[in-house]
């Protein structure tokens, strides 16, 4: 999903994507991660702050189902901007600490945990198949598709899906 997000989305939001590579010279363009990660970590504010504004705003005009301009101002906010594209290029150049498919492969340590697993149908960021998987490897695992839903957790049938699961566990524990 790492390479997705870095190359795929424009596939999808192929605008988007040709400004986010816009401001990466082409040489560097193979490995946008490295690009990137280095400049959000310049301790010069005018090498990190565009960097960190051109990758928020990527993913802010990428996470809802349909436009939101209030949103994408957030993610140009230069405390949203310079934590979000900071921390997740820091986790994305260390494959998020993760073996590949470690949730996957370790499933069964949470077998029989109960869980609710929150997920856009038209998540172009973290596609649904991920989401699939994981349930069909997770017994203990609910599965709730939002039809009307891109990625962000703000969008209205995701925050109320997150909302009912976190009072449903209050309330009970675990699935009434």
């Amino acid at each position: 999903e790492i390479d997705w997000f870095l190359y795929g989305l424009k596939t999808f939001f192929p605008e988007a994507w040709y400004d986010f590579v816009a401001p990466i010279p082409k040489r560097e363009r193979s490995d946008l991660l490295v690009a990137y990660y280095w400049r959000l970590n310049d301790p010069d504010p005018a090498v990190h702050m565009p960097a960190a504004r051109t990758w928020s705003i990527y993913e802010g005009r990428c996470s809802t189902l349909l436009p939101n301009p209030q949103l994408i101002n957030h993610y140009a906010s230069d405390v949203m901007a310079l934590g979000l594209a900071r921390i997740e290029a820091h986790y994305f150049v260390h494959n998020i600490f993760l073996p590949d498919n470690s949730l996957l492969n370790n499933v069964d340590k949470i077998r029989n945990i109960p869980g609710v697993i929150v997920q856009g149908r038209y998540d172009v960021i973290c596609p649904p198949l991920s989401a699939y998987r994981l349930h069909q490897a997770w017994p203990g695992s609910r599965l709730r598709m939002i039809p009307d839903a891109g990625h962000g957790a703000l969008e209205t049938g995701i925050a109320k899906a997150l909302v009912a699961a976190t009072e449903q566990f209050r309330r009970t524990g675990g699935f009434e």
